[in-house]
Protein backbone atom coordinates (compact mmCIF):
# COMPACT_ATOMS: atom_id res chain seq x y z
CA UNK A 1 0.00 0.00 0.00
CA UNK A 2 1.27 3.27 -0.61
CA UNK A 3 1.93 6.18 1.84
CA UNK A 4 1.75 9.39 1.45
CA UNK A 5 2.94 11.61 3.97
CA UNK A 6 0.75 14.76 3.99
CA UNK A 7 2.61 16.61 7.22
CA UNK A 8 5.47 16.33 9.32
CA UNK A 9 6.43 20.02 10.89
CA UNK A 10 7.77 21.03 14.20
CA UNK A 11 5.09 23.05 16.23
CA UNK A 12 5.45 26.58 17.64
CA UNK A 13 5.37 26.67 21.57
CA UNK A 14 1.82 28.42 22.35
CA UNK A 15 0.97 30.09 25.44
CA UNK A 16 -1.17 29.01 27.70
CA UNK A 17 -2.69 29.45 30.51
CA UNK A 18 -4.71 27.23 33.38
CA UNK A 19 -8.07 26.79 33.41
CA UNK A 20 -10.10 24.72 36.14
CA UNK A 21 -9.46 21.04 36.73
CA UNK A 22 -5.89 21.31 35.32
CA UNK A 23 -6.97 21.78 31.47
CA UNK A 24 -4.85 24.74 29.95
CA UNK A 25 -6.31 27.25 27.61
CA UNK A 26 -4.40 27.24 23.92
CA UNK A 27 -3.57 31.23 23.79
CA UNK A 28 -4.50 31.30 19.73
CA UNK A 29 -7.57 30.01 17.26
CA UNK A 30 -7.24 28.61 14.01
CA UNK A 31 -9.85 28.04 11.46
CA UNK A 32 -10.15 25.73 9.38
CA UNK A 33 -12.59 27.28 6.61
CA UNK A 34 -15.61 25.41 8.35
CA UNK A 35 -17.57 28.73 9.21
CA UNK A 36 -16.61 27.24 12.72
CA UNK A 37 -13.71 28.24 14.18
CA UNK A 38 -12.33 24.44 15.34
CA UNK A 39 -9.64 25.40 17.96
CA UNK A 40 -11.45 28.58 18.55
CA UNK A 41 -13.55 26.71 21.22
CA UNK A 42 -11.49 23.68 20.42
CA UNK A 43 -8.67 25.35 21.48
CA UNK A 44 -10.25 26.63 24.81
CA UNK A 45 -9.98 22.76 25.53
CA UNK A 46 -6.85 21.19 23.86
CA UNK A 47 -3.91 21.62 26.20
CA UNK A 48 -0.55 22.99 24.23
CA UNK A 49 2.25 20.45 23.17
CA UNK A 50 6.22 21.79 23.49
CA UNK A 51 7.36 22.61 20.14
CA UNK A 52 7.68 18.59 19.01
CA UNK A 53 7.07 16.34 15.64
CA UNK A 54 3.57 15.88 14.36
CA UNK A 55 3.04 13.43 11.26
CA UNK A 56 0.12 12.69 9.25
CA UNK A 57 0.25 9.51 6.97
CA UNK A 58 -2.48 8.60 4.12
CA UNK A 59 -2.44 5.71 2.56
CA UNK A 60 -4.99 3.07 0.49
CA UNK A 61 -6.70 0.19 2.33
CA UNK A 62 -8.53 -1.53 0.07
CA UNK A 63 -12.41 -0.41 -1.86
CA UNK A 64 -15.95 -1.59 -1.47
CA UNK A 65 -17.81 -4.12 -3.63
CA UNK A 66 -18.64 -0.57 -5.53
CA UNK A 67 -15.61 0.39 -6.18
CA UNK A 68 -15.43 3.34 -3.53
CA UNK A 69 -11.68 3.27 -1.78
CA UNK A 70 -11.22 3.64 1.77
CA UNK A 71 -8.47 5.78 3.19
CA UNK A 72 -6.69 5.30 6.46
CA UNK A 73 -4.95 8.33 8.15
CA UNK A 74 -2.26 7.67 10.69
CA UNK A 75 -1.71 10.86 13.35
CA UNK A 76 1.54 10.51 15.42
CA UNK A 77 3.38 12.32 17.70
CA UNK A 78 6.96 12.73 19.50
CA UNK A 79 5.96 10.93 22.67
CA UNK A 80 4.42 7.42 21.19
CA UNK A 81 0.82 8.25 20.52
CA UNK A 82 0.06 6.99 17.04
CA UNK A 83 -3.69 6.96 16.24
CA UNK A 84 -5.31 5.36 12.77
CA UNK A 85 -8.79 6.52 11.61
CA UNK A 86 -10.96 4.60 8.37
CA UNK A 87 -12.70 6.88 5.92
CA UNK A 88 -15.15 3.82 6.49
CA UNK A 89 -17.53 4.81 9.14
CA UNK A 90 -15.25 7.05 10.11
CA UNK A 91 -13.61 4.50 12.43
CA UNK A 92 -10.93 4.55 15.14
CA UNK A 93 -8.74 1.95 14.31
CA UNK A 94 -6.63 1.64 16.61
CA UNK A 95 -4.75 3.94 19.13
CA UNK A 96 -1.21 3.45 19.79
CA UNK A 97 0.30 4.27 23.40
CA UNK A 98 3.26 3.47 25.20
CA UNK A 99 3.43 1.61 28.85
CA UNK A 100 5.21 2.27 31.73
CA UNK A 101 8.28 0.84 29.91
CA UNK A 102 7.82 2.48 26.87
CA UNK A 103 6.79 -0.03 25.07
CA UNK A 104 3.79 0.67 22.27
CA UNK A 105 0.57 -1.76 22.07
CA UNK A 106 -2.86 -1.25 20.72
CA UNK A 107 -5.29 -0.14 23.49
CA UNK A 108 -8.88 -0.40 21.14
CA UNK A 109 -9.98 -3.80 19.64
CA UNK A 110 -9.60 -3.85 16.36
CA UNK A 111 -9.84 -5.44 12.82
CA UNK A 112 -7.28 -6.48 10.56
CA UNK A 113 -8.61 -5.71 7.08
CA UNK A 114 -11.66 -3.77 5.26
CA UNK A 115 -12.91 -7.01 4.22
CA UNK A 116 -13.44 -8.00 8.30
CA UNK A 117 -14.86 -4.78 8.29
CA UNK A 118 -17.37 -5.44 5.80
CA UNK A 119 -18.59 -8.63 7.16
CA UNK A 120 -20.02 -7.00 10.37
CA UNK A 121 -18.64 -5.91 13.50
CA UNK A 122 -19.74 -4.94 17.15
CA UNK A 123 -19.37 -0.78 15.83
CA UNK A 124 -15.30 -1.33 16.70
CA UNK A 125 -14.77 2.31 16.65
CA UNK A 126 -17.24 3.49 14.84
CA UNK A 127 -18.61 6.89 14.26
CA UNK A 128 -22.17 6.08 15.04
CA UNK A 129 -24.74 8.45 14.23
CA UNK A 130 -27.43 9.65 13.34
CA UNK A 131 -28.39 8.60 17.02
CA UNK A 132 -26.43 6.54 18.92
CA UNK A 133 -27.93 4.01 21.57
CA UNK A 134 -31.40 3.02 21.85
CA UNK A 135 -35.11 4.41 20.81
CA UNK A 136 -37.61 2.75 21.98
CA UNK A 137 -40.21 0.93 19.92
CA UNK A 138 -38.16 2.36 17.15
CA UNK A 139 -39.94 5.66 16.61
CA UNK A 140 -40.19 9.07 17.71
CA UNK A 141 -43.03 12.06 17.26
CA UNK A 142 -41.42 15.32 16.95
CA UNK A 143 -43.59 18.86 16.30
CA UNK A 144 -46.52 16.06 16.07
CA UNK A 145 -45.02 13.80 13.22
CA UNK A 146 -44.90 10.40 14.13
CA UNK A 147 -41.39 9.03 12.33
CA UNK A 148 -40.77 5.39 12.28
CA UNK A 149 -37.42 4.13 12.40
CA UNK A 150 -35.59 0.73 11.79
CA UNK A 151 -36.20 -1.87 14.34
CA UNK A 152 -32.77 -3.21 14.44
CA UNK A 153 -32.80 -4.27 18.17
CA UNK A 154 -35.64 -6.42 18.99
CA UNK A 155 -38.64 -3.92 18.53
CA UNK A 156 -36.04 -1.03 19.43
CA UNK A 157 -33.39 1.01 17.16
CA UNK A 158 -30.31 0.90 17.93
CA UNK A 159 -26.88 2.98 16.53
CA UNK A 160 -28.76 4.69 13.66
CA UNK A 161 -30.60 1.37 11.98
CA UNK A 162 -29.69 -0.68 9.62
CA UNK A 163 -27.16 1.31 7.63
CA UNK A 164 -25.85 3.64 9.95
CA UNK A 165 -23.35 6.30 10.13
CA UNK A 166 -20.92 3.20 10.78
CA UNK A 167 -21.52 2.13 7.28
CA UNK A 168 -20.76 5.05 4.76
CA UNK A 169 -17.01 5.66 3.24
CA UNK A 170 -16.95 9.74 4.97
CA UNK A 171 -14.89 12.76 2.83
CA UNK A 172 -11.13 13.48 4.52
CA UNK A 173 -8.69 16.00 4.66
CA UNK A 174 -6.00 16.30 6.82
CA UNK A 175 -6.00 19.87 9.10
CA UNK A 176 -3.23 20.64 11.52
CA UNK A 177 -2.74 23.66 14.00
CA UNK A 178 0.58 25.05 15.44
CA UNK A 179 0.65 22.01 18.25
CA UNK A 180 -1.87 19.73 16.82
CA UNK A 181 -2.63 17.27 13.80
CA UNK A 182 -5.67 15.43 12.88
CA UNK A 183 -8.25 14.81 10.35
CA UNK A 184 -11.88 16.17 9.76
CA UNK A 185 -14.50 13.91 8.23
CA UNK A 186 -17.80 15.00 6.29
CA UNK A 187 -21.29 13.38 5.09
CA UNK A 188 -24.54 14.48 4.21
CA UNK A 189 -27.42 11.97 5.58
CA UNK A 190 -30.17 13.15 3.04
CA UNK A 191 -33.64 13.53 4.44
CA UNK A 192 -35.77 10.18 5.54
CA UNK A 193 -32.14 8.39 5.83
CA UNK A 194 -33.18 5.33 8.45
CA UNK A 195 -36.23 7.23 8.92
CA UNK A 196 -34.70 10.58 10.04
CA UNK A 197 -36.22 13.78 9.01
CA UNK A 198 -34.11 16.52 7.00
CA UNK A 199 -30.60 16.18 5.61
CA UNK A 200 -28.29 16.66 7.86
CA UNK A 201 -24.82 17.90 7.38
CA UNK A 202 -22.32 16.34 9.88
CA UNK A 203 -18.65 16.90 10.30
CA UNK A 204 -16.35 14.92 12.59
CA UNK A 205 -12.80 15.91 13.77
CA UNK A 206 -10.31 13.68 15.07
CA UNK A 207 -6.87 14.96 16.29
CA UNK A 208 -4.15 14.46 18.89
CA UNK A 209 -1.35 16.95 20.48
CA UNK A 210 1.69 16.36 21.72
CA UNK A 211 0.23 16.18 25.61
CA UNK A 212 -0.77 12.59 24.10
CA UNK A 213 -4.53 13.93 23.83
CA UNK A 214 -7.01 12.21 21.73
CA UNK A 215 -9.91 14.94 20.25
CA UNK A 216 -13.27 14.13 18.71
CA UNK A 217 -15.34 16.44 18.27
CA UNK A 218 -18.40 16.52 15.96
CA UNK A 219 -21.08 19.12 13.97
CA UNK A 220 -24.22 19.35 12.52
CA UNK A 221 -26.87 20.94 10.92
CA UNK A 222 -30.06 20.08 9.22
CA UNK A 223 -32.92 21.69 6.92
CA UNK A 224 -35.54 20.34 9.01
CA UNK A 225 -36.48 19.77 12.49
CA UNK A 226 -34.47 16.44 13.53
CA UNK A 227 -32.69 14.18 16.27
CA UNK A 228 -28.84 14.16 16.17
CA UNK A 229 -27.01 11.89 18.99
CA UNK A 230 -23.47 11.24 17.70
CA UNK A 231 -20.50 9.46 19.47
CA UNK A 232 -17.17 7.25 18.79
CA UNK A 233 -18.14 3.27 20.16
CA UNK A 234 -14.19 2.53 20.95
CA UNK A 235 -13.83 -0.73 22.85
CA UNK A 236 -10.82 -0.25 24.97
CA UNK A 237 -8.90 -2.56 26.71
CA UNK A 238 -5.53 -0.64 28.06
CA UNK A 239 -3.26 -3.55 28.80
CA UNK A 240 -3.26 -4.01 24.84
CA UNK A 241 -5.68 -5.35 22.56
CA UNK A 242 -6.18 -9.07 22.67
CA UNK A 243 -4.25 -9.23 25.79
CA UNK A 244 -7.23 -10.76 28.05
CA UNK A 245 -9.88 -8.92 29.96
CA UNK A 246 -10.35 -5.66 31.46
CA UNK A 247 -11.66 -7.07 34.91
CA UNK A 248 -9.17 -5.59 36.85
CA UNK A 249 -9.20 -2.34 35.00
CA UNK A 250 -9.33 0.29 38.27
CA UNK A 251 -12.14 2.64 36.93
CA UNK A 252 -13.79 6.19 38.15
CA UNK A 253 -16.85 7.39 36.80
CA UNK A 254 -17.90 11.09 37.33
CA UNK A 255 -21.42 10.44 38.18
CA UNK A 256 -23.51 10.41 41.19
CA UNK A 257 -26.60 8.83 39.11
CA UNK A 258 -27.27 6.38 36.08
CA UNK A 259 -30.29 5.55 34.34
CA UNK A 260 -31.75 1.75 35.08
CA UNK A 261 -33.22 0.00 32.12
CA UNK A 262 -35.46 -2.59 31.30
CA UNK A 263 -35.02 -6.12 29.72
CA UNK A 264 -34.16 -4.19 26.11
CA UNK A 265 -31.75 -1.98 27.97
CA UNK A 266 -34.00 1.19 27.29
CA UNK A 267 -34.22 3.84 30.20
CA UNK A 268 -37.32 3.37 32.79
CA UNK A 269 -37.01 7.02 33.18
CA UNK A 270 -35.33 7.46 36.47
CA UNK A 271 -31.98 9.34 37.48
CA UNK A 272 -31.33 7.24 40.03
CA UNK A 273 -28.54 7.33 42.72
CA UNK A 274 -25.14 5.42 42.31
CA UNK A 275 -24.98 4.84 45.96
CA UNK A 276 -24.66 1.56 47.50
CA UNK A 277 -25.36 0.29 44.33
CA UNK A 278 -22.65 -1.71 42.21
CA UNK A 279 -23.09 0.47 39.42
CA UNK A 280 -21.05 3.22 41.59
CA UNK A 281 -18.16 4.29 40.61
CA UNK A 282 -17.04 7.73 42.02
CA UNK A 283 -14.27 6.51 44.32
CA UNK A 284 -11.42 3.98 41.63
CA UNK A 285 -12.59 0.18 41.72
CA UNK A 286 -11.72 -2.74 39.48
CA UNK A 287 -14.86 -3.04 36.83
CA UNK A 288 -14.99 -6.71 37.80
CA UNK A 289 -15.16 -6.43 41.69
CA UNK A 290 -19.20 -6.25 41.38
CA UNK A 291 -20.22 -6.61 38.31
CA UNK A 292 -21.44 -10.27 38.97
CA UNK A 293 -24.48 -8.34 40.30
CA UNK A 294 -25.57 -6.54 37.34
CA UNK A 295 -27.50 -8.71 35.26
CA UNK A 296 -26.04 -9.30 31.95
CA UNK A 297 -22.75 -6.51 32.83
CA UNK A 298 -22.35 -3.14 32.64
CA UNK A 299 -24.60 -1.53 29.69
CA UNK A 300 -25.38 1.89 31.49
CA UNK A 301 -25.58 5.33 30.52
CA UNK A 302 -24.60 6.93 33.63
CA UNK A 303 -25.45 10.83 34.40
CA UNK A 304 -22.69 12.92 34.45
CA UNK A 305 -22.16 15.40 37.16
CA UNK A 306 -21.64 18.70 35.55
CA UNK A 307 -21.45 21.95 37.24
CA UNK A 308 -23.59 23.47 34.27
CA UNK A 309 -25.00 21.87 30.96
CA UNK A 310 -22.47 21.45 28.49
CA UNK A 311 -19.17 21.96 29.94
CA UNK A 312 -16.05 20.39 29.53
CA UNK A 313 -15.59 18.72 32.16
CA UNK A 314 -14.12 15.02 33.52
CA UNK A 315 -16.24 11.77 32.93
CA UNK A 316 -13.59 8.90 33.61
CA UNK A 317 -10.51 8.51 34.86
CA UNK A 318 -8.95 4.70 34.03
CA UNK A 319 -6.02 2.79 35.28
CA UNK A 320 -4.46 -0.56 34.55
CA UNK A 321 -2.61 -2.32 36.90
CA UNK A 322 0.17 -4.27 35.21
CA UNK A 323 1.24 -1.67 32.10
CA UNK A 324 0.96 1.29 34.11
CA UNK A 325 -1.24 2.69 31.16
CA UNK A 326 -3.71 5.31 32.01
CA UNK A 327 -6.71 7.51 30.32
CA UNK A 328 -9.04 10.39 31.27
CA UNK A 329 -11.75 11.03 29.35
CA UNK A 330 -13.51 14.71 29.38
CA UNK A 331 -16.72 15.63 27.29
CA UNK A 332 -19.24 18.18 27.15
CA UNK A 333 -22.45 15.54 26.71
CA UNK A 334 -24.42 14.81 29.31
CA UNK A 335 -24.07 11.28 29.58
CA UNK A 336 -21.55 8.05 29.25
CA UNK A 337 -22.54 4.69 28.20
CA UNK A 338 -20.39 2.45 30.37
CA UNK A 339 -20.35 -0.91 28.38
CA UNK A 340 -18.26 -3.93 28.83
CA UNK A 341 -18.05 -6.01 25.83
CA UNK A 342 -20.87 -8.77 27.18
CA UNK A 343 -21.71 -9.41 23.69
CA UNK A 344 -18.11 -10.16 22.49
CA UNK A 345 -18.47 -14.14 21.76
CA UNK A 346 -14.79 -15.11 20.33
CA UNK A 347 -16.20 -15.42 16.63
CA UNK A 348 -13.85 -12.43 16.31
CA UNK A 349 -10.36 -12.48 16.37
CA UNK A 350 -8.23 -9.13 17.68
CA UNK A 351 -4.50 -9.25 17.55
CA UNK A 352 -4.66 -12.22 15.92
CA UNK A 353 -6.65 -14.19 19.14
CA UNK A 354 -11.01 -14.64 19.81
CA UNK A 355 -12.27 -11.70 21.60
CA UNK A 356 -14.36 -13.03 24.38
CA UNK A 357 -16.77 -11.56 26.68
CA UNK A 358 -15.18 -8.68 28.94
CA UNK A 359 -11.99 -8.33 26.50
CA UNK A 360 -12.82 -4.39 25.75
CA UNK A 361 -15.21 -1.57 27.46
CA UNK A 362 -16.55 1.19 25.97
CA UNK A 363 -17.13 4.73 27.08
CA UNK A 364 -19.64 6.00 25.12
CA UNK A 365 -19.78 9.97 25.14
CA UNK A 366 -23.68 11.10 24.20
CA UNK A 367 -26.82 12.39 25.40
CA UNK A 368 -29.26 9.56 26.67
CA UNK A 369 -30.76 6.98 24.96
CA UNK A 370 -34.53 7.23 24.23
CA UNK A 371 -33.95 11.06 24.61
CA UNK A 372 -36.57 11.46 21.60
CA UNK A 373 -39.05 10.19 23.17
CA UNK A 374 -38.57 11.11 26.90
CA UNK A 375 -39.27 15.31 27.49
CA UNK A 376 -37.69 14.94 30.81
CA UNK A 377 -34.42 14.48 29.31
CA UNK A 378 -31.94 16.78 27.97
CA UNK A 379 -33.46 17.22 24.63
CA UNK A 380 -31.75 15.81 21.38
CA UNK A 381 -33.82 17.99 19.01
CA UNK A 382 -31.87 19.75 16.45
CA UNK A 383 -33.55 22.69 14.16
CA UNK A 384 -32.43 24.67 10.96
CA UNK A 385 -30.10 27.75 11.78
CA UNK A 386 -28.95 25.50 15.10
CA UNK A 387 -25.53 23.99 15.04
CA UNK A 388 -25.05 20.30 17.01
CA UNK A 389 -21.24 20.60 18.65
CA UNK A 390 -19.92 18.10 20.87
CA UNK A 391 -16.54 17.71 22.22
CA UNK A 392 -14.58 14.48 23.79
CA UNK A 393 -11.31 14.47 24.58
CA UNK A 394 -9.51 11.18 26.07
CA UNK A 395 -5.81 11.79 27.49
CA UNK A 396 -3.67 8.91 27.46
CA UNK A 397 -0.69 8.69 30.49
CA UNK A 398 1.27 5.94 32.46
CA UNK A 399 1.39 5.78 36.37
CA UNK A 400 4.38 4.04 38.04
Amino acid sequence: MAKTILARRKSAETLVAPLAGGILRVGCLATLGLGIALLGQAGDYFTSGAAQAMEIVKQSVGKLPDGTEVHEYILSNSRGLRVRIWTYGGTLITVETPDRNGKPAPITLYLDTLQDYLKGHPFFGSLVGRYANRIAKARFVLDGVEYPLAANNGPNHLHGGRKGFDKYVWGAEPVQGPDWAGVRLKRTSPDMEEGYPGTLQAEALYAINENNELRMEYWATTDKPTHVNLTNHAYWNLAGAGTGDILDHIMMINADRYLPVDEGLIPLGELAPVADTPMDFRTPKPIGERIGEVRGGYDHCYVLNKAVPGELSLAARVYEPNTGRTMEVYTTQPGMQFYTGNFLDGSLRVAGKPCLKHYGFCLETQHFPDSPNRPEFPSTVLRPGETYHQVTIHRFGVQE
